[in-house]
């Protein structure tokens, strides 16, 4: 019976449990690690599961699934190398960082696959996208595939392209935060109580997001489709296009991008990273 170990039970850790349970996984294939005490305690009240140390878990378990912070990689890595046999994959959930990073530090031949999820997995609906390191083989990605599914939607892409994916599905969460934010306050400035111009907004980008998931059509034909020639959404979107909403969005996917290949050539280098 496989055995899977999450380590670092913060709240992407947590819902990956969370996850696998949900999914059939019985508490006693799974373990975690958790540096608190006392959450520990709590997780292991609410799910089930057995809280463990990093050396048992890369004993024990046939898959380690890495959650936590990149700038806590080192000083777990300096506990986990040892212990971590070619057996074992190892599947990364650490933004930034590459599989060949891992390599470097396991045992030669470890199938490392590296995953950038997002915080929808804390609802279940995580965008996560798998690429397999040197020594993943096509089996490795499927079961990273088949744990990722549990808690939302899984692509596979070239490690070559994590940086994008990380500075587009990875930070997107935010971008659209951040509108929602800035047409909640709108409404509010219009003279709607803030509960409900949240409300609006909230459900409209549900239902948006429904539409697009669902296959109505491309984001312009449906865009289109709410713009009456002369109407209010048509001034509207004359008024994101003056001041560079789009370029904006553009720029700031660039951005992230930047900083995700700038974080990666700091690990790559051994320096610790942000």
């Amino acid at each position: 019976m496989m055995t899977i170990a999450v380590l670092g039970a913060g709240k992407i850790g947590e819902s990956l449990l969370s996850g696998l349970l949900q999914a059939g996984y019985a508490p006693s294939q799974l373990m975690f690690t958790e540096r608190y005490t006392q959450r520990a305690s709590e997780l292991e009240h609410q799910y089930g599961v057995d809280h463990t140390d990093v050396v048992s878990a890369a004993r024990h378990a046939d898959v380690l699934i890495i959650a936590v912070k990149p700038q806590d990689i080192e000083p777990l890595l300096d506990e986990l190398c040892p212990y971590v046999a070619p057996s074992k994959l190892v599947v990364s959930l650490c933004a930034g960082l590459p599989t060949a990073m891992f390599e470097q530090r396991l045992a030669a031949g470890t199938p490392v696959v590296r995953v950038m999820p997002n915080t929808p997995m804390l609802v279940g609906e995580a965008m996560s996208v798998v690429s397999g390191g040197t020594c993943a083989q096509e089996t490795h990605l499927d079961l990273a595939e088949e744990l990722l599914g549990c808690v939302g939607s899984v692509v596979r892409v070239p490690e070559s392209q994590q940086d994008v994916v990380t500075a587009l599905s990875g930070s997107g969460p935010a971008y659209f935060f951040y509108l929602i934010e800035s047409m909640i306050d709108a409404g509010v400035l219009l003279g709607l109580p803030r509960a409900v111009a949240g409300r609006l907004i909230v459900q409209t980008a549900v239902g948006s997001a429904a539409m697009l998931r669902e296959g109505e059509g491309h984001p312009t034909i449906m865009r289109e489709g709410v713009s009456s020639p002369g109407g209010t959404t048509v001034a509207g979107i004359r008024e994101l296009e003056k001041h560079g909403v789009r370029a904006a969005l553009i720029d700031a996917v660039e951005a992230a991008h930047d900083r995700s290949v700038e974080l990666g050539r700091v690990h790559e280098d051994g320096e610790p990273g942000e």
